[in-house]
Formats: C-alpha cells, structure tokens, sequence
C-alpha cells in the first residue's frame, strides 16, 4: 500500500444515505421556501457540480449550514436502519490492515455517523471521525489531518463519491479516489479528473497491488 493514511466521505460512500437524505430535504424544503426534490430528478442532479445544484433547486449558499444541521439531526433518528454500500465492510476491514490510520471526514454529523458505524461493527477500524458544516470546507481539513498524522500529501488518500470531494483533494494536493456508486454520476467524476475513478468497493483492492 503506498498510503499511510486513507480518510472516507461517509454519505453515498461508505453509508447508503441517499434515499434517506431526498425524504429529510423534502420534508423540511418547505420551511425554507425551496421546491422538493422528486425521485425522477435524481439521474439529471447527479451530473450537476455543488454550485449548479444549489443554483438549479433555487437554493441560497446561506441556507446551506442552516439545512446541513436540522438534516444530520433528523438522520439520526433513523440512522441504525441505514445501510452500508454493498461490499464496502469487506473491504473496509482488509484495507485497514495495510495502513497506518483510517479515518471519515464527512458533512454528516459526528454523532451518527459513530452510531451508523457501531451498529455494522465497523467502529473499531476508524481512529476518527471529522466533520465540517461548510460544504466547500473540505480542503482545509485534509490539509489539517495531513499535518496531524504528519505525513507528506502523496500519503494521505481521500476517498468521496461527489465532485466536491474531488475538487477539495486537488484544493488541498491531496490524492482522490472517486466512488461512482454515490451522488455524482460516472461522467462527472471522470471529467474532473481523480487519481482513481472505482465502479464497486472491491476496486479499492487494487490499491494493494498498485504495480499490477
């Protein structure tokens, strides 16, 4: 493994939230004065960057933390009865082996996301959980995790499922591997350019044999 350090987004990566988030949004859209989210509209808002997304459901920059807040906290309610991606606790457990530290750094709040891990009894493996309430806040935290662990920028991977993530990684210099089976759709992420673009968890695994 060439990576010290590997550091997971939780939502649409690790954790099978997308579901639970369209029916929080819709239910507290309303109170904001923007539109809900039908289930039809999913495929086309997948192609979308963070800016056009919140730029297409009509959405102010200074709702976002507003929104992030109350949503994790209704997630929670619900958290225990979501579901890991299909695949992803093999290879979790195997990957964890072959580095020095594990981490998520996700907008989701803390809280769940150790309660979500606890009840799959994946909790043991992470050393930490971080989390940021600005959307596009991701860079500096890579960059304050790399200097925790200290370790240089070619040792730390990122690993998310939208082009935010990606964009934060190259913001901060750090290398990006990219999960199509989340948010953003293949074609997106494949035209932003991460270091790894992988289409099921068991692709992770090739990160252990990088010469082949």
């Amino acid at each position: 493994m060439t990576y010290k350090t590997l550091v997971f987004d939780f939502d649409g990566t690790i954790a099978d939230t997308l579901g639970e988030t369209r029916l929080i949004f819709n239910r507290i859209a309303p109170d904001y004065g923007i539109r809900q989210v039908a289930e039809h509209e999913l495929d086309q808002l997948r192609h979308l960057s963070l800016k056009d997304l919140l730029d297409h459901l009509k959405i102010p920059k200074r709702r976002v933390p507003a929104l992030i807040t109350r949503g994790t906290t209704m997630m929670r309610g619900n958290i225990t009865q979501l579901q890991l991606i299909d695949g992803m606790p093999e290879v979790l457990v195997e990957l964890r082996r072959h580095v020095r530290s594990f981490g998520i750094l996700t907008s989701n709040a803390t809280a769940n996301v150790d309660l979500f891990l606890r009840t799959h009894g994946l909790r043991e493996q992470f050393d930490f959980i971080s989390s940021t309430s600005k959307l596009t806040g991701k860079a500096k935290h890579l960059r304050a995790i790399r200097k925790t662990f200290s370790l240089e920028n070619e040792e730390l991977l990122y690993i998310g499922d939208e082009l935010r993530d990606v964009k934060a990684s190259q913001k901060a210099g750090i290398p990006i591997a990219a999960v199509s089976w989340g948010f953003n759709s293949r074609q997106s992420l494949a035209a932003a350019k991460p270091d790894y673009l992988f289409d099921r968890p068991s692709d992770f695994l090739t990160l252990l044999n990088p010469a082949e």
